[in-house]
């Protein structure tokens, strides 16, 4: 419509506002009167406030309110009047208002025409842009754009379609990590595991997904309780393959340090579950249906409950299982050292990676640490849970044979403790040595006791041996071949040889199990035994051990000692005197030039020394114990012999110098220690002196079967023989060990070895004279030959050319003891020294008969000494046709004595003071007779005089 001028847009106004905008009449009026604006500012501040209000307010109502209640038509116009008067002002001022803004107006005016002029242009513009802009959307945007909207919209609903894919085998993760489980590829569930959390991470948006992850991470820490499980498996039974898997799954799950601490715990667990249930299992065995409910015992109470039947296959058991768990921890190492080294070598050729590798270093040097901190822990594990056995049960009343296998099955356990971790087994030699000790004093003394029921038994009858007989042929010394090679068990070996130099671990390391080879050798050992038992091997020697073999004088402890045990000992028994007598020459050849001669008890005796050394081989820390309890066999065994053949009261007291002072010494301190001189116990006596008397052993009592008392066999000779020689055969044995037992006696206990050696051992020859000097003594009749020297008359007057009878007597004498010696040496070998001693002894004896003969002559002329002279001539010359001693013995005894006749009173006071070797009996003779018809009474009485001081000391 275009735009309006003020005064035509005056017309739209409403009737008030008309009323109240003056017109252009009024405006000109206005305009024409004179104006006083003085006048006019006061008229307009008349007008009441109320006008000025606001735009709502209604001014006619306002007036028509205020008329008065009566209407007064002057008063009414005059009101009109300044109401018009008002109206005029404010219309004046108005009007004033609008000239005033009149140019403002027109320039606002042409603004606004321009401003219209421009939106008709911009109008214009936007047409033609609408129009353009149709023109592209119709031409591009609906094509090209479309196709690209649906490409991207395309692109996004592959990618919708992978996440759904990857969402369904995220769900069906669970069914394949359960089959990897079970095919105990744990690396793999890991691996697994981890990459589905991955992605689970990424889609974790769906809500389905979410749910997915937590049931992923129990599942993860549902493989890592398996992964222990299987860990725990490596402890009995180590397999490579299966703890290769273990170690990279911990690897995988970044643990490698929290398996090995798991992996240490659990082998502390095997242990202690392994010691419990083999132990567990003989305890249930051995009770049958008992009630007991052993489960619930403590280990250390459980082992008081093995029986002594079941003590040696638990304790072989229970080896082998601890031996199964610490190979599977050498081989944990083993596998821990080659897999080190294979990862070194990967590093050094490929160097990247350096802070992955420095972890991986790190990781490996604390599996090192930890593996060989274990070494000593899970040793010592072992051998407390050995000790509790060992010491749960009283080994005192154990056979031999099973003592020594449990030493030996705990000698081969500190032999792997040594290669295990180079311990010495402190804990475990301690709990043997009580047991060892505790069982020795036990078994030494029934064994002593034994020796005397021998010795008591023993007929002193040879034991027929062969001549090459050496006691390492014994079972008992078997250990001596094998003890030479260290790190071979004293004990049983495998036949086939193994190179000293594997160590155990090496050895077992693929199978088998060192604590299996006692048991499966002794038939091997048996064998070897019986094939070298020491006796002739020809035909007729066999059938002859076969017919005596159930020898009726055998005493059954050692029918079931030698024969039990299949050591191959068994012809060695003791035969009876008639059984020897009725056996023909060509069934054994008791003459042969070397044979040893030993009895019955030797052989016993010496078998014990065996069992002694194995155990003190076995367990060198009693080695004190066990020589000292030695010493007290062969102490024994020599008292026995002099108690029973040579105790002689007269042969003492003949003051021959026989007996050497350190024999009797030997002797006086074998009884003073060893013998129970007691018949019975003291009642009132100390505890102390009850427990020293457990310590002895009454003295033995020769068998009545022994007769010493025939001439014919003179007196006992055979047995006499046979017993002082097995004691020589026993002391040279014991001069063989010595370097073996001085090799284990501690250093500061080998004084006592070298005075058992010296001062007992060595003194065994020296009973042979004491023994032999009673057949010496008896074999010849001594006092018939005096009773016939003293008829013979000595005065004679002139030389005699023939000897005298006695002489005849007495060489018949020694011809028959000749005799006898050929026919006793036909029983049994009689060894030189022997036969020398036994001369040697009647040779002296003889000569002191001669010289006691000749000392009792009463009355002798010059003649009758050189006729003393002549018999003892015969006597020797004849006496040197008999025996092969030179020279005989004492012969200067007689010359001597027989030539002091013809000397001066000067020289027989000096003679006299230098032979104190004759009696004073003799000496006095001397004087009486050879001297009496030459000397006078005063010089006879100085002689006396000079015996007599001679004798003084003597009493």
């Amino acid at each position: 419509k275009g735009l309006r001028s003020p005064q035509e847009s005056v017309h739209d106004l409403s009737p008030i506002e008309s009323f109240r905008i003056p017109s252009k009449e009024d405006l000109r009026e206005l305009r024409e009167e004179p104006i006083d604006p003085q006048a006019q500012q006061e008229i307009i501040n008349s007008i009441e406030e109320v006008y000025f209000s606001n735009d709502s307010f209604d001014i006619v109502k306002y007036e028509l309110e205020r008329l008065p209640p009566v209407l007064n038509l002057q008063e009414l116009d005059e009101y009109r009047g300044k109401l018009k008067q008002q109206q005029a002002a404010v219309s004046k001022k108005v009007a004033d208002l609008i000239l005033e803004k009149q140019p403002a107006y027109v320039q606002e005016l042409e603004r606004v025409t321009s401003l219209q002029t421009g939106l008709q242009l911009a109008a214009v513009i936007c047409a033609n842009g609408r129009r353009h802009l149709n023109i592209a959307k119709e031409g591009f945007t609906q094509t090209s754009l479309g196709l690209l909207a649906n490409q991207r919209k395309r692109q996004l609903l592959i990618g919708l379609l992978k996440s759904l894919r990857t969402i369904k085998t995220l769900q069906r993760t669970d069914v394949r990590l359960s089959e990897m489980l079970e095919e105990e590829d744990y690396p793999g569930a890991i691996q697994l595991c981890l990459e589905c959390q991955k992605a689970a991470s990424t889609f974790k948006h769906y809500s389905c997904i979410s749910e997915l992850n937590s049931k992923l991470q129990d599942t993860l820490e549902q493989i890592e309780e398996q992964l222990d499980v299987a860990l725990s498996k490596i402890c009995k039974n180590f397999d490579i393959t299966h703890y290769t898997k273990v170690q990279q799954a911990y690897r995988l799950l970044g643990k490698t340090q929290t398996a090995m601490d798991q992996l240490h715990m659990h082998f502390t667990q095997a242990i202690h579950n392994t010691v419990f249930q083999v132990v567990l299992g003989y305890v249930e065995l051995c009770a049958g249906n008992t009630d007991t409910k052993f489960q619930k015992l403590q280990y250390k109470d459980l082992c008081t409950h093995i029986t002594s039947d079941s003590y040696i296959p638990c304790l072989a058991d229970l080896c082998k299982a601890l031996w199964e768990v610490m190979l599977s921890y050498y081989r944990t190492m083993q596998w821990h050292e080659s897999h080190d080294q294979d990862e070194a070598a990967a590093v050094s050729s490929d160097g990247s990676n350096v802070i992955g590798t420095e972890e991986n270093s790190f990781d490996r040097s604390y599996v090192k640490k930890k593996l060989e901190h274990g070494l000593s822990r899970i040793w010592q594990d072992v051998q407390l849970k050995v000790k509790t056995y060992l010491l749960g049960t009283d080994l005192s009343n154990f056979k031999y044979d099973d003592f020594i296998f449990v030493l030996d099955v705990i000698s081969r356990l500190t032999q792997v403790g040594e290669e295990f971790c180079g311990s010495k087994s402190e804990v475990l030699q301690e709990s043997i040595r009580k047991q060892s000790v505790n069982y020795f004093k036990t078994y030494h003394r029934t064994r002593l006791e034994e020796l005397r029921m021998f010795l008591e038994n023993e007929t002193w009858e040879l034991c027929p041996v062969k001549s090459s007989f050496s006691i390492l042929q014994l079972h008992e010394f078997k250990f001596m071949e094998q003890s030479r090679s260290p790190s071979v068990s004293p004990s049983k070996q495998p036949a086939s040889a193994i190179s000293t130099t594997m160590t155990l671990f090496e050895q077992y390391c693929n199978g088998g199990n060192p604590f299996e080879i006692q048991a499966d050798s002794k038939d091997d050992e048996t064998e070897d035994v019986l094939a070298s038992n020491g006796y002739e091997s020809d035909e007729q020697e066999k059938s002859a051990y076969q017919e005596y073999d159930s020898d009726s004088d055998v005493p059954e402890e050692l029918k079931r000692d030698y024969v039990d045990e299949q050591t191959g000992d068994a012809p060695v028994k003791s035969f009876s005197r008639e059984t020897l007598r009725s056996r023909k020459r060509s069934d054994y050849n008791l003459n042969k030039v070397n044979a040893p001669i030993l009895t019955n008890t030797t052989l016993n005796v010496i078998r014990l020394v065996g069992k002694y050394m194995q155990m003190m081989n076995i367990l060198k820390p009693i080695a004190f114990d066990v020589i000292h309890f030695m010493s007290q066999l062969f102490d024994y065994y020599l008292y026995a012999v002099y108690t029973f053949f040579g105790r002689n009261d007269t042969f003492e007291s003949t003051g021959l110098g026989l007996s050497g002072s350190r024999l009797r010494t030997t002797l006086n301190r074998i009884q003073e220690s060893l013998i129970d001189l007691e018949v019975s116990a003291d009642p009132t006596g100390t505890l102390a002196a009850a427990e020293e008397r457990k310590e002895k052993v009454p003295s033995p009592h020769l068998s009545h079967l022994v007769v010493l008392t025939s001439g014919n066999l003179l007196y006992g000779l055979a047995e006499r023989v046979v017993a002082t020689e097995s004691l020589v055969f026993l002391a040279e044995q014991f001069e063989f060990l010595q370097p073996h037992l001085d090799a284990v006696m501690p250093a500061a206990k080998k004084p006592f070895l070298q005075q058992f050696y010296s001062q007992t051992v060595s003194t065994a020859s020296e009973l042979r004279k004491p023994v032999y000097w009673v057949v010496a003594a008896k074999a010849i009749d001594y006092e018939q030959m005096l009773l016939l020297m003293a008829n013979v008359k000595w005065d004679v007057k002139e030389i005699m050319s023939q000897h005298n009878i006695y002489v005849d007597t007495l060489l018949k004498e020694f011809e028959e003891f000749n005799r006898r010696l050929n026919e006793v040496s036909k029983r049994v070998r009689i060894p030189l020294p022997v036969s020398n001693i036994l001369w040697d002894h009647c040779i002296r004896l003889a000569n002191r008969t001669l010289v006691e003969g000749y000392g009792n002559v009463k009355k002798c002329s010059t003649e009758g000494r050189a006729l003393m002279q002549l018999d003892f001539q015969q006597f020797l010359m004849k006496l040197e046709k008999l025996t092969d001693i030179r020279p005989i013995p004492d012969k200067e005894f007689v010359e001597i004595y027989i030539k002091a006749y013809y000397l001066t009173e000067s020289d027989m006071e000096s003679w006299i003071k230098e032979h104190r070797e004759y009696s004073t009996k003799q000496l006095t003779n001397l004087v009486n007779v050879s001297l009496g018809a030459h000397i006078n009474k005063k010089a006879k009485q100085k002689l006396l005089a000079v015996i007599d001081d001679l004798e003084r000391p003597k009493r």
